[in-house]
């Protein structure tokens, strides 16, 4: 079954602000949210297709991509779609920041931690953000950077727990290990943070030498990120699991790698196409000839008809970019422009006004039609 549009999902317009992707999604989930509709299935379907809409359009690289090539641009880049939130806790996650909210946080009781069900969850590690700087050519084909960079990962000698060696997390007094207390307000019960642990569940009375009882230490690594062919300036990668880690047994956050492209002192890009501008001389434009190009693979001939005007556009047939997420390549597209030579020895001149000569006889379907007109306008 063909998938909706994400626009017609949330309700909103093309041009939609940040702030109205929010809202209409915060609309729809309290509406959707499956401690409001417990059991039924349409809603939860409702709510994950919500979540997947507001995931890609809220985030500027997907959103650019979804806009250009649709499901499929979103899909190339390793964003899945629906195969982004395999359950509803995966949503409640990604969003923390809007289910911690009054609205979700406080009246479900969930605070992104498992949506008002009484017990606190591992929580996923943070996705991080980094930038990859390409050559104009080197989408020409698929391609793997490694970019340096800096997360936190479990600390080795606690294992994650904070703890010092031999010790134990124990359970917070406060909380009772849910990470969260319930007070009342009039016909509410309302959820907050612990203030006691944090939202952990646990007190390390004795931290790990290491991590200080952060259970994470900040380490260099070299990620490995592989480009594939034909992408464009602005597309946003996502490498899953190359995020810092997340509580013990729960999955790391992703790695968003966002691609910048430098420009070319020749070549310009059109989606899968590209340009160049080639200088001819009024010979080789009037008698045709073929002329040795540039190209993004190294060279090739153009064959320049006879009569080319100035301005011309001829093309070069799949010596452009391999189109992202589709087959073939583009074509590169190469302006001709006519070179008046500025100065003439005295044969070139001779010639070129013993030809000037014979144009009154002589002349093009295009002037002909001018002098005509001239002809008209002056009353000759």
């Amino acid at each position: 079954m063909a998938k909706r549009d994400y626009y017609e999902i949330l309700g909103v317009e093309k041009n939609a602000s940040a702030d109205e992707l929010k809202k209409a999604y915060h609309k729809l989930a309290l509406k959707f949210h499956p401690d409001r509709n417990q059991g039924d299935k349409e809603a939860e379907g409702k709510f994950k297709e919500a979540a997947e809409a507001y995931g890609v359009l809220s985030d500027e690289g997907k959103r650019r991509s979804y806009d250009q090539f649709g499901h499929a641009g979103v899909d190339a880049q390793g964003f899945p779609g629906g195969g982004q939130f395999t359950n509803v806790e995966d949503i409640f996650s990604a969003f923390g920041d809007i289910f911690g909210s009054s609205v979700f946080g406080d009246f479900f009781g969930g605070g992104g931690r498992g949506g008002g069900r009484g017990q606190r969850r591992a929580r996923r590690g943070a996705s991080l953000r980094c930038a990859v700087e390409l050559n104009f050519s080197d989408p020409v084909e698929a391609i793997e950077k490694t970019i340096e960079l800096r997360r936190g990962e479990l600390c080795d000698t606690c294992h994650g727990s904070g703890a010092k060696a031999g010790t134990k997390p124990t359970t917070c007094n406060t909380c009772g290990g849910q990470g969260a207390v319930m007070s009342s307000a009039g016909f509410f019960q309302m959820r907050s943070t612990c203030p006691q642990c944090g939202g952990t569940g646990e007190v390390i009375s004795d931290p790990c030498g290491t991590c200080r009882g952060a259970g994470r230490v900040v380490k260099p690594r070299e990620i490995k990120i592989k480009i594939p062919a034909g992408i464009e300036d602005g597309i946003t990668l996502r490498v899953a699991g190359e995020g810092e880690s997340g509580d013990p047994g729960a999955e790391s956050g992703d790695l968003l790698c966002d691609v910048r492209i430098k420009p070319h002192p020749v070549f310009k890009r059109a989606e899968a196409d590209v340009y160049l501008v080639v200088p001819i001389s009024f010979a080789q434009a009037a008698l045709g000839a073929s002329i040795e190009v540039p190209t993004l693979r190294g060279k090739a001939e153009l064959k320049v008809p006879r009569g080319t005007q100035s301005q011309s556009v001829l093309k070069l047939k799949g010596e452009g970019f391999p189109r992202l997420g589709g087959y073939g390549k583009g074509d590169q597209l190469v302006e001709v422009v006519v070179e008046v030579p500025r100065k003439l020895t005295k044969d070139q001149e001779k010639l070129l006004r013993s030809f000037a000569e014979t144009e009154d006889q002589n002349v093009t379907p295009e002037r002909q039609g001018f002098l005509d007109m001239m002809k008209k306008l002056i009353g000759k």
